[in-house]
């Protein structure tokens, strides 16, 4: 089941409200982040990928989460600075949320997108076609430059 997100609003890493309206006609790969997981390491592929796709139109996004083993305890600007210096990726970062429970957006849509139900862990992925469609889901063990992801982002692209 794909879900439409291109309305909904979410605070970017300035604090200003947006809708993913802002990236429409682009794909995007909607991730909830952390720097002290066993995934962290994710943050390399995801950068990787961003630069290798983002002339045709692909953004990552990155959602910082603390919900999962308080692994994201820290304020943003550090968030920021450790994702740079640690592993080069400068990807665009949003506000801290929630992924489980009492949600907040994106993942609050997201969630719906099959298989439904909360998101389980960090480094989720969420890959939207150009017209703001959750159409893939991927769980945190599916790395970001594996095949069934790059396919995924080229036949976006294409």
């Amino acid at each position: 089941m794909s879900v439409n997100i291109s309305k909904v609003e979410v605070f970017s890493f300035e604090n200003e409200k947006i809708t993913f309206d802002h990236f429409k006609g682009n794909v995007l790969l909607i991730v909830n982040v952390a720097s002290k997981c066993g995934f962290t390491k994710q943050y390399k592929g995801l950068q990787n990928l961003q630069n290798k796709y983002e002339s045709k139109g692909f953004k990552v996004l990155g959602f910082p989460c603390n919900d999962f083993g308080n692994q994201e305890p820290g304020q943003l600007e550090e968030i920021k600075k450790f994702c740079s210096i640690s592993y080069g990726a400068n990807f665009q970062l949003f506000q801290k949320v929630h992924a489980k429970g009492k949600t907040t957006e994106p993942f609050t849509t997201l969630n719906k997108v099959s298989p439904a139900g909360d998101v389980e862990w960090n480094f989720e992925k969420f890959l939207i076609n150009r017209n703001g469609e959750a159409i893939a889901r991927f769980k945190s063990s599916v790395e970001p430059e594996s095949i069934e992801i790059t396919k995924a982002i080229e036949n976006l692209l294409d």
